[in-house]
């Protein structure tokens, strides 16, 4: 199993940006087999972005033009850059790694390795 450890959140204004790291460890680090969640007080936990099977990013389309994917195979890391953010973007947010890079990436089930989340505040 792998092992996650997000960091990178706090509190923001408006229009502000945030950075959240994922460092994973355990076994042999893939990309293409993590994503990034999402849950606020009273709501489901909500799919935000992922590395497709292709490789490919892929997001959700409340996030799409402001949040980015990117990735330090070296350091074992894969990063959300988060640009213009919103009141509406407040969550605690989770990275999460897939054992089936073939399942689906927009499924919380598809996922079997949780980090402990980050906390995101997003002030108006």
């Amino acid at each position: 199993q792998v092992q996650l450890v997000e960091s990178g959140g706090g509190l923001v204004q408006g229009g502000g940006s945030l950075r959240l790291s994922c460092a994973a460890s355990g076994r042999t680090f893939s990309s293409d087999a993590m994503g990034w969640f999402r849950q606020a007080p009273g709501k489901e936990r909500e799919f935000v972005a992922a590395m497709s099977w292709r490789g490919s990013s892929n997001y959700a389309d409340s996030v799409k033009g402001r949040f980015t994917l990117s990735r330090d195979n070296a350091k074992n890391t894969v990063y959300l850059q988060m640009n213009s953010l919103k009141p509406e973007d407040t969550a605690v947010y989770y990275c999460a790694a897939r054992g089936n890079v073939y399942s689906d990436y927009r499924r919380s089930s598809s996922y079997d390795s949780w980090g402990q989340g980050t906390q995101v505040t997003v002030s108006s």
